[in-house]
């Protein structure tokens, strides 16, 4: 089983970019799916996340710029970022939990049992 992220490059201040994740179907349609990020010499933290029931939660860092959603055709979760900030540069990662994005719990990478390869977006000033 394996996610496969794609998508990352380097934009300008303002810009957007759209991440994906593809998943396999057993994945998608039982499990929350999530995206989280890494800087360099930081934490891994939650940006978002989708249910199979299409609820969404979001970091407060990018509420508003961010969208989560996910397409069952082709079972694939995107992260549509939009007005990039320098400070969004990170290793993007998606991942998967049995959580519910109404859970609290869901921002906890511990809570993950399945990540797939990091995405590098870098947001230049």
């Amino acid at each position: 089983v394996q996610l496969q992220a794609s998508g990352g490059g380097l934009v300008q201040a303002g810009d957007s970019l759209r991440l994906s994740c593809e998943a396999p179907l057993r994945t998608f349609s039982s499990y929350t799916m999530s995206w989280f990020r890494q800087a360099p010499g930081k934490e891994r933290e939650f940006v978002a996340a989708v249910s199979r029931n299409k609820n969404t939660l979001y970091a407060d860092s990018v509420k508003g710029r961010f969208t989560i959603f996910g397409d069952n055709a082709k079972t694939t979760v995107y992260l549509q970022m939009n007005s990039l900030k320098p400070e969004d540069t990170s290793l993007y990662y998606c991942a998967r939990t049995r959580r519910s994005p109404f859970d609290s719990g869901v921002a906890s990478k511990g809570l993950y049992d399945l990540w797939g390869q990091g995405t590098l977006v870098t947001v230049s000033s």
